[in-house]
C-alpha cells in the first residue's frame, strides 16, 4: 500500500464474515448522496456474487486533478475493483451533461499531455496495481453514426457504461451528483440494449462543499490542484489547516479513512477546555496531504510549515525556501550588493522595513531573524554561508512579517 490512508481503508472495509459492505462504511461517513437501487448494498456483501467493479470518469480538461476529484478517488479506493476512466474522447467534443460553461477546446499535443498527467497521477494516488486506467478514446473512435444513433439515440450519456458493462464486465459506475444523469443514462442504456435489470448500479456522492454551501476546492488563485506541479505539497497542506472548525469533523470522515471512533475523540477534544486551536485541522491536513502527496509530500509540506516559524530549528534549504516562495514577498539583488551588507541595511533595501531605525528598534527587542536565527547584533553582516545554497535569504520581523531575497 502506497500510504497510511489507503491501509486504513483496507482495515476500515475488512469484515470477520462474507464482503465487506461498502455502501454501509461510506453512507456512514457521509459519503453517499444516491444509489440507483437498493441491491447495490446487497451486492456489497454477497459472499456468492461475483465482485463488483467500479469505475469513476475524470475528464482530461487540465494536466492535473483537482480537489473537487478527490471524492471520487477516496471513494473508488473502496472498490472490488477499480477503473478510472480518462475520457479522451468527451474531451474533444464537450460537455454532454447541459452545463451552461462549455469546455475549451483543446488542441491533440494538449489533450495527450492532460491525459497522460491524469493517468500517472491516478495511478500513483490509488497505486497503480490496484487500478486499471482506461481511455474512452479507444472505443469511440471506431462508433459509426447511424449505428450508434440507431442503437443508442438519446442515451448517449451512458453509452461508456454500457461499452465497460459489456467489454469489461464493470457494473458500477460512481460519480458526483452531478453525474446523476449520466449514470441512470448508462444503467437504463444497459436494462434496453442487453435485457439486464438490476445487474448494473450507479452511486453518487454530495459535491464538496462547506457549511456556509459554497465549493470547497477554489482559493482566491483558482483551483486547488493535486499535483505537486501546479501547487506545492506545503500550499496543499495549508488550504486543509484553514478550514474551519464548522467543517473540518466532517471533512474528516469524508476526506480520510481514520477510524470513525478516532474522529468522534477528535470532536469531543475541540469541546473540551484546553483544547489547542486549529489541532484537528492539522489532522486532517496531515491525512489528506499523505493520501494525495504521499508520505515525502507531507514531510514536505510540515517542513516548510515549521520554517515559517522564526526561531524553528527547521534548517533551510533550497526547496523548503522554493515551497515557501508563493506565499512571501521577495526581491532580488545581485551577489556582490548583498554579500557583507549588514543586516539591518538589507533589511530596508528589501522593503521589510521602512528605515534603519524601525530595524534597529526590532532587533534589540530580539524581533529580527536572518534565515530562521535571530540576529544578535547591529554588527551582524551577510556572510556566504547566510545565503542558502548560494541563491536565496530570509529575513524575518516577528512572526508574520518576512522577505525572500533572492540572489
Amino acid at each position: 500500500m502506497r500510504n497510511s490512508i489507503l491501509l486504513s481503508v483496507v482495515k476500515c472495509l475488512q469484515s470477520s464474515s462474507g464482503r465487506h459492505n461498502v455502501i454501509d462504511i461510506l453512507e456512514e461517513r457521509g459519503l453517499i448522496e444516491s444509489l440507483t437501487s437498493e441491491q447495490l448494498r446487497h451486492a456489497c456483501s454477497d459472499p456468492s456474487a461475483p465482485p463488483l467493479k467500479v469505475y469513476c470518469g475524470f475528464d482530461p480538461t487540465a494536466e492535473s486533478l483537482h480537489l473537487g476529484n478527490l471524492l471520487g478517488l477516496i471513494v473508488l479506493s473502496c472498490g472490488h475493483q477499480t477503473v478510472a476512466l480518462i475520457g479522451g474522447a468527451t474531451a474533444r467534443v464537450g460537455d454532454p451533461s447541459g452545463k451552461s460553461l462549455e469546455r475549451p477546446e483543446l488542441n491533440l499535443e494538449t489533450l495527450s499531455q492532460n491525459t497522460s498527467g491524469i493517468s500517472n497521477m491516478v495511478g500513483k494516488t490509488l497505486g497503480s496495481s490496484r487500478v486499471s486506467i482506461l481511455n474512452n478514446y479507444d472505443w469511440w473512435k471506431e462508433v459509426r453514426l447511424l449505428d450508434f444513433l440507431k442503437d443508442v439515440g438519446r442515451f448517449a450519456r451512458g453509452y461508456d457504461f454500457l461499452y465497460l458493462f459489456r467489454n469489461e464486465g464493470i457494473n458500477v459506475q460512481i460519480g458526483g451528483s452531478d453525474q446523476w444523469g449520466n449514470i441512470t443514462a448508462g444503467t437504463e442504456l444497459i436494462r434496453k440494449i442487453l435485457r439486464a435489470d438490476d445487474a448494473a448500479y450507479g452511486l453518487t456522492f454530495r459535491l464538496l462543499l462547506k457549511s456556509d454551501g459554497t465549493k470547497f476546492g477554489k482559493s482566491e488563485d483558482g483551483a486547488i490542484w493535486l499535483s505537486p506541479s501546479l501547487l506545492s505539497p506545503y500550499k496543499f497542506y495549508q488550504y486543509f489547516i484553514s478550514v474551519s472548525d464548522a467543517d473540518v469533523v466532517r471533512f474528516l470522515k469524508i476526506l480520510t479513512f481514520l477510524d470513525m471512533n478516532d474522529i468522534k475523540e477528535i470532536e469531543s477534544d475541540m469541546k473540551r477546555p484546553g483544547y489547542l486551536p486549529n489541532t484537528a485541522q492539522g489532522r486532517l491536513a496531515e491525512e489528506v496531504t499523505r493520501f494525495v502527496h504521499g508520505q515525502n509530500g507531507l514531510d514536505e509540506a510540515l517542513k516548510a510549515t515549521e520554517a515559517m516559524r522564526p526561531g524553528a530549528d527547521t534548517k533551510l534549504d533550497w526547496n523548503t525556501m522554493q515551497a515557501i516562495s508563493e506565499d512571501v514577498p521577495s526581491c532580488s539583488f545581485p551577489y556582490h550588493q548583498v554579500l557583507d551588507l549588514p543586516v539591518v541595511d538589507l533589511s530596508v533595501s528589501s522593503g521589510l522595513f521602512d528605515s534603519k531605525s524601525a530595524a534597529r528598534r526590532l532587533l534589540k527587542q530580539g524581533g529580527l531573524y536572518l534565515n530562521n536565527l535571530r540576529v544578535e547584533s547591529e554588527s551582524k553582516r551577510i556572510e556566504p554561508q547566510d545565503i542558502v545554497d548560494g541563491k536565496l535569504l530570509l529575513l524575518s520581523a516577528g512572526k508574520k512579517n518576512k522577505v525572500l531575497v533572492r540572489i
